[in-house]
Formats: structure tokens, C-alpha cells, sequence
């Protein structure tokens, strides 16, 4: 099965009210904006879109707002994933995925499996899943790294698994993954620092957090660096590089929402443990933005 997610994706922030509910009205609006300014296919439920902290009533809440809004416009993938193998097995059989294009499936968290765990556990959500699989690999929040090796051994023996989202933020480890993948297979950068790179490189593109934010440019800029054209890319790479550095500076997704909220589509509220965006931080972000739009 031949890779489908190309180009730009996004992973979306889940918006809430002052009073930390789901603010479902600034989703359908940062939905509209993305979907209108060029992103290719949207990612509901993942790390930024504050996955661990909302409820699973919540999460078919914001599921079926997106589905609404987006109204078969844009492909959707959903992240289902967690350290509890059993646990993701159930979430994935008792999900109507039939909207969904894919699943972003994290590499197991906090239990720090071996590669062969790593292997075993993702051969077993293969063996449930009705839809394309991206593997998920993020050791910074993982505490554990999914090899090379693991990956190319999951695209090779199954052909549901269709892509990795490598967030190692590695260069190394991206360029092993494009040397040994096998055809069809997609290398999806996490690491929107990396991403043109990793284009230029033979990359299928990147699921973006701050792109959502700036859905032209950024697309705009995948796409020329998946034609190879790395002069005019990287044109758009410089502009974005320093807002690009600034919403990773404390947490995501504070950051981000830090400039959603800049930007009028969302207000930057997080949910606990998280906190919201420093002083500091709006303001060199309001900074950037104004010169940016200038």
C-alpha cells in the first residue's frame, strides 16, 4: 500500500474556553482557515491537540465537529495510540473510522519497550486496523527510540502501515529511514525545523504544528521542496525559521496557541499540567507577527 498523506498536515490544537472547556466554534474557524490556505490533510488527537488531557467523550465531541466542518474536504487522520497495547486495541475496533483516511498511532510511551516490544506491539494494531497506518516515533516524549531497523521492519511486513511521523528532530536517523524504506513507504517529518530538509531529501512532507498557523507559506514551502526547488523553499524556510523556534521555546502546544491566539482564531488556553505561554514569549511572538504581515 502506497503512502496517501503527502504534502502538508497538520496537527491540530484543540481550543478551549476561558473556562477550559472544548471551544468547538475556534475549531470549526482554525478547520475553515487551514482548509482554505492549503494544507493537505488534517491530524485530530495527537500531542498537540492536547490528547492526554481531554476526555474520551471530549475527543468524539472535537471528532465530530472536525468531520462536520471539514465535510470530506480534506483527508483526516486520528491519533489512536498509548502504552497499553490492549487498550489501543479496543479504542481502534470500537471507533467508527469510516471518515477517517488513517490513524496516527504513537510508538509506546513510559513503559520504554525493547525494539522487539516496539515491533510486537505495533504488528498487533496492524493485524485490527480497517484503515492506513502512520507510525508515530517521538522519543522525547516516548523515552524510548523507535530504530530505523523497527520502522523499515513494520514497512516491509505489513502493508497497512503505510508512513512514519519521525519526531527525533535526527538527521541521521531521517536520511536511513529514506535510504532502506521500501517503495511506496512514506518518511513524514515531525519536526517542522527539519521538515523542508527532509523533503528536499525525499520525504513525503511533514505533519506540522506550526503550520496550522501559517497554512500558505508553510505548504507553500513543502511543496517546492518536494519539486526539489530548495532555492525558493528555503525563501520561505528563513522567513518562518524564527517563529518556527519560538512556539517549541517552553511547551506545546502553549506556544502555538500563543500564536492561534495572535491571530485571532483561538484564545491560548492549555489544560494542566500545562501552562500557558510567558509574557516574554507573546511578545516576541505579536513581534514576529507584525513583521511578518508587514
Amino acid at each position: 500500500m502506497k503512502n496517501p498523506f503527502l504534502g502538508t498536515g497538520i496537527a491540530i490544537v484543540t481550543p478551549f474556553t476561558t473556562e477550559g472547556e472544548v471551544d468547538f466554534k475556534a475549531l470549526a474557524n482554525i478547520v475553515e482557515y487551514n482548509i482554505k490556505n492549503g494544507t493537505n490533510y488534517i491530524v485530530i488527537s495527537g500531542t498537540t491537540g492536547e490528547s492526554v488531557t481531554i476526555t474520551k467523550q471530549e475527543k468524539q465531541d472535537i471528532i465530530d465537529a472536525i468531520i462536520k466542518t471539514n465535510n470530506d474536504r480534506l483527508p483526516l487522520v486520528l491519533g489512536i495510540g498509548g502504552n497499553n497495547t490492549n487498550a489501543v486495541i479496543e479504542e481502534i475496533k470500537t471507533t467508527d473510522l469510516s471518515n477517517f483516511a488513517g490513524i496516527l498511532s504513537v510508538s509506546p510511551y513510559y513503559s520504554k519497550p525493547t525494539q522487539e516490544g516496539i515491533y510486537q506491539h505495533f504488528k498487533t494494531v496492524s493485524q485490527v486496523s480497517p484503515v492506513p497506518i502512520i507510525l508515530y516515533n517521538v522519543p522525547g516524549r516516548t523515552a524510548s527510540n523507535m530504530l530505523p531497523e523497527t520502522t523499515i521492519r513494520l514497512a516491509n511486513d505489513f502493508k497497512n502501515i503505510v508512513a512514519v511521523k519521525e519526531a527525533g528532530n535526527n538527521v541521521a536517523q531521517y536520511l536511513q529511514l529514506l535510504k532502506d524504506k521500501p517503495e511506496g513507504f512514506g518518511v513524514i517529518s515531525g519536526d517542522d525545523d527539519l521538515a523542508l530538509p527532509v523533503a528536499l531529501a525525499g520525504g513525503d512532507g511533514v505533519i506540522s504544528v506550526i503550520g496550522q498557523a501559517f497554512p500558505k507559506p508553510f505548504s507553500k514551502m513543502i511543496a517546492l521542496g518536494r519539486e526539489g526547488d530548495a532555492k525558493q523553499a528555503f525563501k520561505l524556510h528563513f522567513k518562518l525559521m524564527e517563529i518556527t523556534s519560538l512556539i517549541f521555546s517552553e511547551n506545546n502546544p502553549a506556544g502555538i496557541k500563543a500564536v492561534l491566539q495572535a491571530l485571532n482564531l483561538c484564545n491560548d488556553t492549555v489544560r494542566l499540567p500545562l501552562v500557558v505561554a510567558s509574557d516574554d514569549l507573546k511578545i516576541k511572538i505579536a513581534n514576529f507577527i507584525k513583521q511578518f504581515e508587514s
